[in-house]
């Protein structure tokens, strides 16, 4: 069990209070969570004893370039990689995907198909779509009313023509987690490139991208109590073999040639504090057993907590709660609209209450448009993360009572 007192105390910005004394409830970890200050210490230290480029003979570089490399390896483990060779790190998830999605666009040819999903954040729709001006064809796999994904339609979209899959594992707008394990099962053997967008699931779960069998995935750390980094995991020496963009002078091989300019090292150290973060919550002999345990004590708080604010507000007549129940397995993000007033005006209230909240689509445009939502404002979303109490659920849930 994760003792929350402990992990609310290291969260700095949870003992920010109004003037009346009242402190903020945080319910908008899926934009971004809070940090804890074993993150702002690092970032602040990095300043304060290592501030230089990279690849320098001087003490300031060369703790640089232990930072770079410290950070790759744990990454690496985060995510259950082959090694520090198959991580990139990106600006954010969205420009790793371009870049990805341009290298791919000089590798496919005229006539492929690449399948999305209407599930899916546009960083993981978007990107694709440059495709097109080479002939290349984007397949989208359809959205039920349920908010899950059409599995039927998922294979029969498959084909000769397939050369990559790109999908989420989980939607940021409504919390369905996908069944990712069952479509990488529906072309094993077959030469089809697949790609998971794991932004909204890495804050929640732990992932083996060995176990998994994916070619890529990218993720943001700024979701799991880092600052804002992007990181591209690709299969050992398959990007050696992608022409991605880049300049003469940078380095031509895996990890790096997919990176572009300077890295913000300052929150590189950070997000190696976050990881830090996450695995001290854990238990177990080495890093990777510390972080899977951590996960299985994050998702257990997070999943009561989520359970209880998604039944409650379940039971409001007024309150149409969007996506899959908690019966199978779900990300602790729950999206609602009222009968009544718009996400916005919901979020509004909230906030007069010191309560974090969204609305919107999210960046989920083709899900919420596909769900008839953008025609009411789309959806107001609430997160749980890993500091998140009983006590603020029940406090949001008597707030939105009296709506």
């Amino acid at each position: 069990m994760l003792n929350i007192n402990k992990i609310r105390s290291q969260f700095p910005s949870l003992s920010i209070k109004n003037n009346n004394g009242d402190s903020i409830i945080f319910l908008d970890g899926p934009g971004g969570t809070q940090v804890p200050q074993i993150v702002i210490d690092g970032i602040s230290n990095y300043y304060k004893l290592s501030n230089a480029n990279t690849h320098g003979e001087f003490i300031t570089s060369i703790e640089t370039d232990k930072v770079m490399t410290s950070l790759r390896k744990k990454m690496a483990i985060f995510l259950g990689a082959e090694n520090e060779d198959c991580i990139s790190i990106g600006h954010n998830m969205t420009t790793l995907n371009f870049s990805l999605a341009r290298g791919l666009s000089k590798l496919f040819k005229r006539g492929d198909e690449v399948i999305i999903t209407d599930l899916d954040h546009e960083a993981n729709r978007g990107p694709w779509m440059i495709l097109k001006e080479k002939g290349i064809k984007i397949i989208r796999v359809d959205l039920l009313n349920n908010g899950n994904l059409d599995y039927k339609d998922f294979k029969k979209k498959i084909n000769d023509k397939t050369v990559m899959i790109a999908m989420g594992m989980s939607s940021n707008a409504i919390g369905t987690v996908n069944d990712f394990e069952y479509v990488k099962n529906l072309i094993n053997n077959k030469n089809i490139l697949f790609l998971l967008d794991a932004v909204h699931y890495a804050p929640h779960f732990s992932i083996d991208v060995k176990k998994i069998g994916c070619d890529f995935l990218l993720c943001s750390s700024y979701k799991f109590y880092g600052p804002h980094l992007g990181f591209l995991y690709t299969k050992s020496n398959l990007l050696d073999k992608i022409e991605t963009d880049r300049l003469d002078v940078q380095e031509q091989n895996a990890p790096y040639k997919i990176e572009t300019g300077t890295l913000n090292h300052a929150a590189c150290k950070g997000v190696e504090k976050a990881i830090d973060f996450i695995s001290y919550l854990g238990e177990g002999i080495s890093y990777r057993e510390k972080i899977i345990n951590a996960y299985e004590k994050i998702g257990h708080h997070e999943n009561q907590l989520a359970t209880k604010l998604y039944s409650s507000l379940n039971n409001f007549k007024k309150i149409n709660v969007i996506g899959p129940d908690f019966s199978k397995k779900r990300s602790p993000t729950v999206s609602f609209i009222h009968n009544r007033l718009k996400a916005n005006k919901i979020c509004r209230i909230l906030a007069e209450k010191n309560i974090c909240a969204w609305d919107g689509h999210f960046y989920a445009k083709k899900a919420i448009e596909k769900l008839k939502l953008d025609k009411v404002g789309g959806v107001t979303r609430l997160g749980i993360s890993c500091y998140n109490s009983i006590e603020e659920i029940d406090k949001t849930i008597e707030v939105i009572s009296t709506i």
